[in-house]
C-alpha cells in the first residue's frame, strides 16, 4: 500500500518532522484554523490555505486505500488477483487509474461477448489473438467451433462472436482507456446546438446556440451553462474527436499480423470496440471529469467571493435604524442599539401608493433621536431608491436636532428574507414577524456584515454563479470550511455572540454554542476565558480548540480580548516580569516590547514563530483585521434601467466576481456587468487581482438592453460607448 505520510511530504515539499506534526495534529481532531494560528512551529509556518489542500489530499488518499481494499477483495473472490495485478493497484496513485485496472472485473449485465463464452467460442477468440501469419485462413480456423446446440450455425457467426470477446477484451485494457481518454481531452471539441423547436426562440442560452470550445481549454462558466441548457431541454452537447488516430493507435498495439485477412478482422473488431464499447463510455468519462474540474473553479470562485462579503468592513456596532423598504406593504423600520440589541418596531407608508411622507417622518425622526441612531440601513430591494429620497429628508429635518447626523447607507439584503423565514430566526424573535426580522437583519449586516451573514445559507447570499449547478456535497463542505476560516480569522465576542456565529468557532459545534449561549443567558456575561470551562460538555480539548479566537471586553485579565492563546499567557507574565511591567501597560505601551528578544521565551513547548505571534499581538490587542468602512454614494437621479444612458457615469459597489467580469450595483434594482474586457486599461486575466465584493467602483454605462435586464458597464478611463437597446 501506499506511504501516505511520505507521498504528502514530497508534494507538499516538507520535512519529515513537519508532516509527522500535521498527521498527528488531524488525528488529535485540531482543526485547520487552529493550526494556522497556534501551531506554526508544529506545521512549519503552513497557511490556512494550503493545510487545507494538506488536508484534502489526506483525505483523498486515504479514502484511495480503503477503495484499493474493496477492489482487491473483490478480485481476490473471483480468483482472477494476479501478482502483477495486485502490484499495480496498491501502487496506483488515483481512483481513475484505481477504476481502470478494476474495470474488467467489476460486476456487469449480460453482453453480446458473456453470450459468446457460453457458446464456447472463448477458444476461437485466444486462437485468432496469437496469430501472427497475414494471410491465415481464420474462417477454417471458425469451422471447428460450428455446434448447432450452442447456435453457431456457420463460420460466420462464430467468427462474430469472436469478434465480440475480443472487443469487450480490448474495450477493457486500463491503457486503451486511459489512452482514448487522454486523447478526448487533448483533442476533443465540445459542440452545442439548439434541441429542436429551440432555433428560432429566444433564450437565455443563445449563445450556446452554435458553440464550440476545445474540451481541454473550454471556460468553466460555458461548460455550466451549456450542461444547465442541456438539463433544461434547451441544449444539445456533443464531444467531437477525429476517431483516426485513435483507430491507429489500437490497431498498432493489437495487431500482430500483416495486411491481409486476418487484419481486417482486426479493424472490424477493433472499430466495433471503439463505437460500441469505449466512445460513449470514455466520453461520459471525460463529461464527468471537465464537469468535476468546472465545478471546483466555480466553487472557488464562490469561495473567493463569499469570503470577501464575509469580510467585509463592518461600519461598527453604533445605534442603527434598519429599513426593508416597500410600496403597498409599506417599509419595515426597526431600532437596534450599539450591540444589535432590538429595541422598536414601526411600518410607515412614505412611498406610493399611500405617499405619507409626513407621518413617516415623523416617526422615523422620533426614532433617530430616541435612539441617538447614527447609522441608517436601507435594504437594496423593492422600493430602496424611493425610501433613500424619503431618508434624504429625514436626515436634513435632523440637522441641529441630532449630531452627528446619521450616515445612510444601501444593504444588500440577499437572503435577509431566507434568515427571516428561518428556525434560528424565530428562536431569536419568536413574536416578530419575518418582515420585521428581514428589516432587523438588514440593520445587523451593517452593524457586523460577518456575525448577521453567517445565519444564512452561503448560496442564498448571491455572491455564487452556478452554486445549484455543480457537486452539492463538495460545495457544502468548501462554504463550511470558508465560514469557518472567516469567523476564527476575525474573531469572536463572546458576550455577544450568537448561537450561528458560535458554531463556526474551532472547535465548537452547534449543540455546544447552544450550551454556551445559555450559559451566558443564565449565569450572565463572561468575565474571563476559564468560564468556559464551567459548562458541562466544554471540556480541555473544546477549550484548546476555541479559546484563543474568543474574546471577551472588560474582561479581568486584558489578554482575554487578544488573540493571544490561554496556553501562551505564562509567556507574557514572563515578558512583563522581565520589563517590570503589567499586561495592561505593555498593552497601553507597546514600545516596550523592542526591548525584547524573541529567544528568550523560545523553549521546548513555544517556538520563535509563536514568540513574535505574542509580540505582534500585545502591540495591536484585539485589533479587527477587516478593512475600514466605505460605501458608494448612488446618483439620485438615477433609479431605474430607463433612467440610464450610455455614457453615464456612476458610483456602485461590486456584488460578485465572476471569471467572466464583475457585477456592479449601481441603485437600479439589476446589477449590471464590467465584462473582464472593461474592467482595466490593460489585459486582464482574472478580475480578482483587479477587483472584489464590496468595492465601490466607478462605472461608465457601455449599453443597455431593457428587454432583457441587461447593463453593460465599463471600468476603463476611456471606454467605448455601443447602443442604446430599449
Amino acid at each position: 500500500m501506499l506511504d501516505i505520510p511520505k507521498i504528502l511530504k514530497d508534494e507538499f515539499h516538507l520535512s519529515v518532522v513537519h508532516t509527522k506534526n500535521i498527521l498527528q495534529l488531524l488525528h488529535e481532531k485540531a482543526t485547520v484554523p487552529f493550526m494556522a494560528r497556534y501551531r506554526k512551529d508544529m506545521t512549519g509556518n503552513m497557511d490556512e490555505v494550503v493545510l487545507r489542500e494538506f488536508c484534502d489530499r489526506f483525505s483523498y488518499l486515504v479514502h484511495l486505500e480503503e477503495r484499493k481494499a474493496t477492489v482487491l477483495k473483490t478480485i481476490e473472490e473471483q480468483q482472477k488477483l494476479t501478482p502483477e495485478l495486485k502490484n499495480r493497484i496498491e501502487n496506483c496513485l488515483s481512483n481513475v487509474e484505481l477504476e481502470d485496472l478494476y474495470f474488467p472485473y467489476k460486476p456487469k449485465r449480460r453482453t453480446r461477448a458473456t453470450a459468446a463464452r457460453e457458446k464456447g467460442l472463448e477458444p476461437l477468440a485466444q486462437e485468432i489473438k496469437l496469430i501472427s501469419d497475414a494471410v491465415c485462413d481464420i474462417g477454417a480456423l471458425a469451422k471447428k467451433y460450428i455446434c448447432f446446440e450452442r447456435s453457431v450455425f456457420d463460420e460466420k457467426e462464430a467468427l462474430a462472436g469472436a469478434s465480440d470477446i475480443l472487443a469487450e477484451e480490448v474495450s477493457e485494457k486500463p491503457e486503451h482507456r486511459d489512452f482514448i481518454r487522454k486523447y478526448f481531452f487533448e483533442n476533443g471539441m465540445f459542440q452545442s446546438r439548439p434541441r429542436v423547436g429551440f432555433a428560432d426562440k429566444k433564450t437565455k442560452f443563445e449563445m450556446y446556440y452554435n458553440y464550440e470550445s476545445k474540451v481541454r481549454s473550454i471556460p468553466s462558466h460555458n461548460l455550466l451553462a451549456i450542461l444547465r441548457g442541456e438539463n433544461e431541454g434547451v441544449l444539445a452537447m456533443q464531444l467531437i474527436v477525429d476517431r483516426g488516430p485513435i483507430l491507429g493507435y489500437l490497431y498498432q498495439k493489437e495487431v500482430h499480423a500483416g495486411p491481409g485477412p486476418v487484419a481486417d478482422f482486426f479493424k472490424i473488431m477493433l472499430e466495433d470496440a471503439y463505437e460500441r464499447l469505449m466512445r460513449v463510455s470514455l466520453t461520459a468519462d471525460v463529461r464527468v471529469m471537465c464537469k468535476e474540474a468546472a465545478d471546483d473553479v466555480a466553487i472557488k470562485t464562490f469561495e473567493t467571493n463569499l469570503r470577501q462579503l464575509l469580510l467585509s468592513a463592518p461600519a461598527g456596532m453604533r445605534p442603527v435604524l434598519g429599513i426593508d423598504p416597500g410600496f403597498v406593504s409599506g417599509c419595515k423600520v426597526v431600532a437596534l442599539d450599539g450591540t444589535g440589541k432590538f429595541l422598536e418596531y414601526n411600518t410607515i407608508f412614505p412611498n406610493p401608493p399611500q405617499n405619507d411622507r409626513p407621518g413617516a417622518a415623523e416617526i422615523a425622526r422620533r426614532m433617530c433621536i430616541k435612539y441617538k441612531v447614527e447609522l441608517i440601513a436601507i435594504g437594496n430591494g423593492t422600493a430602496s431608491r424611493e425610501t433613500e429620497d424619503f431618508v434624504n429628508g429625514v436626515i436634513d429635518s435632523l440637522k441641529g436636532t441630532l449630531e452627528p447626523l446619521p450616515i445612510k447607507v444601501i444593504v444588500n439584503e440577499s437572503g435577509a428574507s431566507i434568515y427571516s423565514a428561518s428556525v434560528a430566526a424565530a428562536e431569536e424573535f419568536p413574536d416578530k414577524d419575518v418582515t420585521v426580522r428581514g428589516a432587523i437583519s438588514i440593520a445587523r449586516r451593517l452593524q457586523d456584515p460577518l456575525a448577521e451573514l453567517v445565519k444564512i445559507d452561503p448560496k442564498s447570499i448571491g455572491v455564487g454563479q452556478y452554486q445549484h449547478d455543480v457537486d452539492q456535497k463538495k460545495l457544502k463542505i468548501k462554504l463550511e470550511e470558508l465560514v469557518e476560516s472567516c469567523v476564527n480569522f476575525v474573531g469572536v465576542d463572546l458576550n455577544l455572540a450568537s448561537r450561528e456565529l458560535l458554531s463556526h468557532v474551532s472547535g465548537i459545534n452547534s449543540r455546544i454554542a447552544r450550551e454556551v449561549v445559555n450559559y451566558r443567558d443564565q449565569a450572565g456575561a463572561f468575565v474571563s476565558r476559564r468560564d468556559l470551562l464551567k459548562i458541562p460538555n466544554f471540556g480541555e480539548k473544546t477549550f484548546e480548540q476555541a479559546a484563543g479566537f474568543l474574546r471577551i471586553r472588560d474582561a479581568a485579565d486584558p489578554l482575554d480580548n487578544t488573540a493571544i492563546h490561554p496556553e501562551s499567557y505564562r509567556i507574557v507574565e514572563r515578558m512583563c516580569g522581565d520589563l517590570k511591567v503589567t499586561p495592561v501597560n505593555i498593552i497601553k505601551h507597546p514600545e516596550f516590547l523592542n526591548r525584547l528578544r524573541i529567544g528568550d521565551y523560545v523553549d521546548a513547548t513555544v517556538g520563535s514563530l509563536t514568540v513574535q505571534d505574542i509580540v505582534n499581538e500585545l502591540k495591536k490587542p484585539g485589533r479587527d483585521p477587516r478593512e475600514k468602512f466605505k460605501y458608494a454614494q448612488f446618483n439620485d437621479a438615477v433609479r431605474e434601467i430607463k433612467d440610464l444612458k450610455p455614457g453615464m457615469k456612476l458610483e456602485g459597489t461590486v456584488t460578485n466576481v465572476a471569471n467572466f467580469g464583475v457585477f456592479v450595483d449601481i441603485g437600479v434594482h439589476q446589477d449590471g456587468l464590467v465584462h473582464i474586457s472593461q474592467i482595466a486599461d490593460k489585459f486582464v486575466k482574472d478580475p480578482n487581482d483587479f477587483v472584489k465584493v464590496g468595492d465601490v467602483v466607478k462605472v461608465t454605462v457601455l449599453d443597455l438592453d431593457a428587454g432583457l435586464k441587461r447593463i453593460s458597464l465599463s471600468m476603463k478611463k476611456k471606454p467605448e460607448i455601443r447602443n442604446l437597446k430599449l
